[in-house]
């Protein structure tokens, strides 16, 4: 991996927030589905994004991209892909065309990724799948990927799944299942978390054309044999992106106001908004141009804060509370520990070397945040969202800090160096 070093700095502007990777995914793979062309705009090209356009062309769908903007041919038949398909470090990639693998009219489907993706949790989907009459299985038999799908179609009927691992695997079921050939009900087990991402699914599958209802993310009820319609669709601002730009601005801005915001879809951590407010930030907001402005942070208040269904915040809370005056509990995000790393345990470790006294629970954190943070080196273990909290927090520390891993950074804002640098970042070493 590659370091950067990070001096103390003030950032002072304007910022455009990078498109949505999860708005994007979905468009990708929705309009792939389609007997005609979709054109998306606005659209995310990172390493993840451009994982689910090879994955769908592996299925027959023709996607053209210039610049931000993608035209989408889709083949709703799929045809049976020539070569295994590397997801590289998406998992919502890895999860959502496991169930549409299932979809190809015949042949196999070998489905792997990196080395995080080969330790992220499949079983759940691969079982669910299973009761829809799907013969798939991870080929280490141990419920990770590598993952092989037969395909066939899936039969429909009743499954259950697991909640509060992966909203992905509910995602994944409800993308493939309006393409059964009989209905089928899907039953929730447990918690569910992150169910705004749920959210966007259900949005984006009505907005290509489909039916489908459900009550209160327990059971959702998916009519058979039904076709998806080419849209023109624009992806909007990623909140997740721009919570870490808030971050930033929070430790280390004399005034940045950040663009491309859109209120309307539902975006998981759009929370972030509410946890300024509770935090006493200095912000503000006009929902009609889509900005928020905000000022450093000087006597920000800690507090408790369930991030169940907004588990990517948590890598931005956790360097804000570095400098709340009070602790700040951080708790419902054991799901975390599944994501490109175990985002608590790292999280909480490297931390530390901040001089920061930090506990880590089993599901979240306990953070006493403090006035001068020490000068340190930073492993963001390969995890972009890490990556770009760990240089947050570095820009407010006492001294130069080194972070390792600014290769992680394009899959999911490739521009995320030159954008702190155009903000007044003092960055060395790329």
């Amino acid at each position: 991996m590659t370091a950067i070093k990070i001096f103390p700095s003030e950032l002072n502007g304007n910022v455009y927030t990078p498109p949505s990777k999860s708005y994007t995914h979905r468009s990708i793979i929705l309009s792939s589905l389609t007997s005609g062309r979709s054109i998306v705009k606005n659209a995310l090209i990172s390493r993840d994004t451009l994982a689910s356009i090879k994955a769908c062309s592996a299925f027959g769908a023709f996607i053209d991209h210039k610049n931000n903007d993608l035209k989408i041919k889709g083949n709703p038949d799929l045809t049976t892909p020539e070569n295994v398909i590397n997801v590289e470090n998406s998992g919502t990639t890895m999860r959502f065309i496991t169930s549409i693998a299932s979809l190809a009219p015949e042949g196999y489907s070998i489905i792997t990724g990196d080395g995080s993706i080969r330790s992220r949790p499949m079983q759940p989907l691969l079982s669910a799948l299973w009761s829809l009459g799907v013969d798939c299985f991870s080929s280490r038999k141990n419920g990770l990927p590598p993952i092989i799908v037969k395909g066939g179609g899936i039969q429909g009927g009743e499954t259950t799944i697991k909640g509060d691992i992966s909203s992905q695997f509910i995602s994944s079921l409800l993308v493939a299942t309006p393409k059964a050939k009989s209905p089928t009900s899907i039953i929730v087990r447990g918690k569910t978390v992150s169910r705004p991402y749920i959210d966007a699914t259900l949005t984006m599958m009505k907005l290509f054309g489909v039916d489908i209802s459900y009550e209160d993310y327990r059971k959702y009820t998916i009519p058979s044999n039904q076709e998806y319609h080419c849209v023109g669709f624009k992806v909007p601002g990623d909140f997740s992106s721009a919570s870490l730009l808030m971050a930033c601005a929070l430790l280390a801005g004399k005034k940045v106001t950040i663009k491309n915001l859109n209120f309307n879809l539902p975006q998981a951590d759009m929370r972030i908004v509410d946890i300024l407010e509770k935090m006493g930030a200095d912000y503000s907001i006009d929902r009609s141009k889509g900005t928020i402005t905000l000022s450093k942070g000087y006597n920000l208040k800690g507090g408790e804060f369930d991030l169940s269904d907004s588990p990517d915040l948590l890598p931005v809370l956790s360097v804000v509370a570095l400098k709340c005056r009070e602790k700040t509990f951080i708790k419902g995000v054991e799901h975390a520990r599944f994501k490109e790393t175990d985002r608590i345990s790292i999280l909480a470790n490297e931390l530390r070397k901040f001089g920061v006294d930090i506990q880590e629970l089993r599901d979240g954190m306990l953070i006493q945040g403090s006035e001068e943070l020490k000068s340190c080196s930073l492993d963001a273990h390969d995890d972009h969202r890490l990556f770009m909290a760990f240089c947050a927090a570095s820009m407010a520390s006492s001294g130069p800090c080194t972070v390792e891993g600014v290769e992680s950074v394009d899959v999911s804002y490739p521009d995320f160096i030159r954008d702190m640098k155009s903000l007044g970042a003092k960055i060395e070493g790329v």
